[in-house]
């Protein structure tokens, strides 16, 4: 059966005259096979563990404010666990940070972004009833949900959580308690999910796609999703053999990992040995590496889409930002080891990871830069949305800039493991991508409920969050640039070089307390707009993608009618139009009778 045979079958217009199962609340709600269901339930999942994320790194900001004080509320809990009298441990310190790290990469931003919106929009925005393979959709977030609940029972085993960082790195992570166990399985459930979603996206997006639609009328945040799936379907095989190898050196006596003569708490470790830590770092970062553009590749897209709706205008150079996402989607794999220039692996390989990494910067500037032009001589409305979509773009900058040091084997040996790399990693993930994410759940919010979010109390969210969250990480390339070691659970009181930094660390704990304040509004405004939100129509934004024809919030099989695309995903302002936008969906006047033959492309 091909492409538009499929659709024609699936579609409601078509082989829908008879009468549906009616299927119950279990299956319509929780074991739902319904790609729009399922992207709901991603995203209500992913947002709360990153809430819960959230909340780990608030408490860890105390301690690095004020160490060894009483944690304020929340001390007499751990108390009775981790911390006697309220007073953090070094040892739930390490814990706060592994499992901090873990959950906002693993269970909330890629879950909410490919799991998420890839789920719910991308198949209304190819014109498709549904994901290609609905059973492994559902199955996909129930091996994610799993998991995420078998990494979070580290914290009622004995010894707490796992606290070998978010990397694992052995020979620690081998040694440590139960908690390590659990996180290894519960990865390995992670892992396992990802690959499930990413065949599903890829068959669906070559294979389900309107007539008319061709790969060059794709909205940019279909290619993006593409270029993901592919990252996640090739590099986490990888990691997952290692998770499972890790968990044979934990559980089954092996040594993958583990290095002859190892000494622990003052006895040999009576292990086999001949076992290689570096062996694990390249595994992980083969695959952490293209995780960083799973993580930016679906906020990139996002952006595309709010910023083109908001400007009125065609994406700028949107061939190239296409070619520039699929290069990056390639070079991601060939930089892994620029995370292990300490490591001795010799000047030749550390010339060629340098220079692939200086190389990867380029489709990085590319798309930024097309973004950046496409607000040249725009009529901009600043929605709510679109706030978060412009935030993204210095911010992102700021992330990929100051990257370029750490690329470089000379100036990353001073800058390794300090607060630099922190402040780096979290401007492109904390207000790059974690704002283009707020964008897009105020963008499509309409569509999933027919009611649009209250635009001031989302204004007070953005002013909030955009203020604070530069007070938690500007200050970290200070105190990385001093000197200032991180994972150090006092925040380097210990060490005189850290005396003049240490005022940073009271700084970045009220914009942390601040940031998790301003999120409130949107907690209250996210779920008062569910059943008190204005009500709108179907294109409430005047946009132009597919997903726009369909009714808000879509029905059994997304279309009234099957879609047919007659041009480019973002013709805005078109000149001689009567009004200031052309949707894919809309024949040619002049053209009644075309069939999906419109004009190229977008230029």
């Amino acid at each position: 059966m091909d492409k538009a045979a499929t659709i024609g079958a699936m579609a409601p217009g078509h082989a829908h005259e008879h009468e549906h199962e009616e299927l119950g609340f279990w299956r319509t709600y929780v074991f739902s096979q319904d790609h729009k269901v399922i992207g709901i339930q991603y995203t209500i999942t992913g947002l709360l563990f990153l809430l819960f994320g959230f909340t780990l790194m608030m408490i860890m900001r105390w301690q690095l404010a004020y160490p060894m004080r009483p944690i304020p509320f929340v001390g007499n809990w751990f108390g009775a666990a981790n911390a006697p009298g309220g007073v953090m441990l070094p040892e739930f310190y390490n814990q706060l940070g592994a499992m901090h790290g873990t959950i906002m990469v693993f269970l909330g931003v890629v879950p909410l972004a490919v799991g998420g919106f890839g789920n719910f929009v991308m198949p209304l925005q190819i014109g498709a009833p549904d994901m290609a393979f609905p059973k492994l959709n559902m199955m996909s977030y129930w091996v994610y949900f799993i998991g995420g609940v078998a990494m979070l029972t580290g914290f009622v085993m004995p010894g707490g959580a796992a606290q070998s960082g978010w990397t694992s790195y052995p020979p620690l992570s081998d040694i440590a308690t139960t908690g390590q166990t659990v996180w290894l399985i519960g990865m390995i459930f992670l892992i396992t999910s990802s690959l499930l979603g990413s065949i599903n996206f890829i068959v669906t997006i070559v294979q389900l796609r309107a007539k008319g639609l061709t790969f060059m009328r794709l909205p940019f945040f279909v290619w993006a999703q593409f270029v993901t799936s592919f990252l996640l379907l090739l590099a986490f095989p990888p990691l997952e053999a290692a998770g499972v190898l890790q968990l044979m050196d934990r559980l089954a006596g092996t040594s993958f990992f583990l290095p002859s003569g190892l000494v622990v708490s003052g006895r040999p470790l009576l292990v086999s040995g001949g076992g290689s830590p570096l062996l694990w770092q390249h595994l992980f970062w083969f695959l952490a590496h293209p995780e960083v553009y799973v993580l930016i590749l679906p906020a990139m897209g996002i952006v595309a889409e709010v910023i083109a709706n908001n400007t009125r205008k065609p994406l700028w150079g949107y061939r190239a930002m296409v070619y520039s996402v699929a290069f990056l989607g390639f070079m991601s794999f060939i930089v892994w080891a620029h995370h292990m220039f300490m490591t001795g692996m010799g000047t030749t390989m550390a010339a060629f990871f340098q220079t692939t990494t200086m190389i990867i910067s380029i489709p990085s500037v590319v798309i930024l830069t097309a973004l950046l032009l496409s607000l040249w001589g725009a009529s901009i409305r600043f929605t709510t949305p679109m706030l978060f979509a412009l935030a993204f773009l210095p911010m992102f900058g700021i992330g990929g800039l100051t990257g370029l040091p750490l690329g470089l084997a000379p100036s990353d040996i001073h800058l390794h493991d300090t607060y630099y790399v922190i402040g780096h990693f979290h401007y492109v993930v904390a207000p790059g991508t974690i704002f283009a994410l707020f964008a897009g759940v105020y963008y499509w919010f309409p569509k999933a409920t027919g009611r649009k979010m209250n635009e001031t109390l989302g204004a007070i969210h953005f002013w909030g969050s955009f203020i604070c969250i530069n007070f938690v990480f500007m200050p970290m390339f200070i105190q990385g640039l001093g000197g200032m070691n991180r994972r150090m659970y006092d925040g380097g009181a210990q060490y005189i070089h850290n005396a003049g930094l240490l005022k940073w660390n009271i700084v970045i704990g009220f914009g942390a307390w601040g940031l998790g304040l301003f999120q409130i509004p949107f907690i209250i405004n996210f779920f008062s707009s569910i059943k008190g939100g204005k009500r709108v129509g179907d294109n409430p934004w005047d946009a132009t993608t597919l997903e726009w024809s369909a009714p808000s919030p879509p029905g059994h099989g997304n279309f009234l009618t099957e879609p047919i695309v007659y041009r480019g995903p973002y013709e805005y302002s078109v000149p001689g139009a009567d009004k200031d936008f052309t949707p894919q969906f809309e024949p040619d006047k002049e053209k009644p009778g075309q069939s999906g033959v419109g004009r190229g492309g977008q230029n």
